[in-house]
């Protein structure tokens, strides 16, 4: 029987192997080999399957396929959705996993969806290793359960990996480039309550008391989302003591606060200069072009997956905290600072 003769399965059922089969004219198991890719089927019998399959719209059961595996060849991903870094870290894992033969399987953070959630909904996959981009808490859930790699932070626990980009070389950055141009009273922008929030607030309190600023350092509270960056930034333009620089704490907030200065009647950055975090696709914008501590979340992502699969297939361990140096690229929102 010639795959073109196959008939079509009704609308709204997906095509089974017994339809792959019956259309093909071999038995279901042979079928099977030819989806494993398993040895044991002609060139030709493979041909006719794998054209009656297309014929058919047929899906392998990925799930399913995985499962029967020694190793799921699986990593579970828990990521936030707040600011463009995570996805970017998503973008870069994707490709490192394929790279080295792997999937991924995702959960997403949301307001009213924790990390408990997050991590119950992976716990139906039998996934070989676990990578999270979020969220930043010292005491992930499944630490020493499974092979667990951090993206962003570090946490306390010998049995947990992370790769991260180093909080104190990206605040100096900031603070020195602003110190240099005459900038004094100088506000960080946080990024609320997470690891990564508070390594960064203590970085920027310690680059300023590097350069005798201790007293002109100022921390007000923000968030991941341009809607918490502009919250802060009222407080700033409220204050009669308006500062002559904020770094924020991703690009995401740099970039409302910047905007929440300009509509109200300030210039950047001639009243007011502002720097990001990250030098995401936003920053680089022609009407924006904001000064920013750029990351690298390709080359985070493709360590965070090697060593994901080193835990999983026993091979070399380094050091446990992989630390990247940022670098800060600056452009149009940073100058000299104002003279009162």
């Amino acid at each position: 029987m010639d795959a073109g003769d196959a008939t079509p399965v009704p609308t709204g059922k997906p095509a089974t192997l017994e339809d792959v089969a019956a259309a093909a004219g071999v038995s279901r198991a042979l079928v099977s080999i030819v989806i494993r890719e398993a040895p044991g089927a002609s060139a030709a019998t493979r041909e006719r399957v794998l054209r009656a399959a297309d014929e058919l719209g047929y899906r392998p059961d990925v799930r399913a396929r995985l499962l029967a595996r020694s190793q799921s060849k699986l990593i579970g991903t828990v990521f936030g959705m707040a600011g463009t870094f995570h996805f970017d870290v998503l973008d870069g894992l994707y490709n490192a996993a394929e790279d080295r033969g792997y999937e991924l399987i995702l959960s997403a953070l949301t307001q009213s969806r924790g990390e408990a959630r997050a991590v119950q909904s992976l716990q139906d996959f039998r996934f070989d290793a676990l990578i999270m981009i979020g969220p930043d808490t010292e005491k992930p859930t499944l630490a020493g359960k499974v092979p667990l790699v951090l993206v962003g932070w570090r946490v306390d626990d010998p049995t947990v990996d992370s790769v991260r980009t180093s909080d104190a070389q990206g605040m100096a950055l900031a603070v020195d480039h602003l110190v240099e141009r005459g900038h004094r009273r100088i506000v960080h922008v946080d990024g609320g309550d997470g690891a990564v929030s508070k390594s960064r607030r203590d970085e920027f309190l310690r680059a300023m008391d590097a350069h005798g600023l201790k007293g002109e350092a100022r921390v007000l509270a923000g968030g991941l989302t341009r809607l918490e960056g502009y919250t802060a930034a009222r407080t700033m333009i409220d204050d009669p003591r308006l500062p002559t620089a904020v770094i924020g704490f991703n690009d995401e907030v740099a970039v409302s606060v910047l905007e929440a200065f300009l509509h109200a009647g300030h210039r950047v950055p001639q009243d007011v200069s502002v720097i990001g975090w990250d030098n995401s696709l936003v920053s680089k914008l022609p009407h924006i072009r904001l000064t920013t501590v750029s990351q690298d979340p390709p080359l985070m992502a493709k360590l965070a997956v090697d060593r994901a699969i080193a835990r999983v297939e026993g091979g070399p361990i380094g050091e446990r905290d992989i630390v990247l140096e940022p670098s800060l690229k600056v452009r149009a929102t940073t100058g000299s600072a104002r003279v009162d």
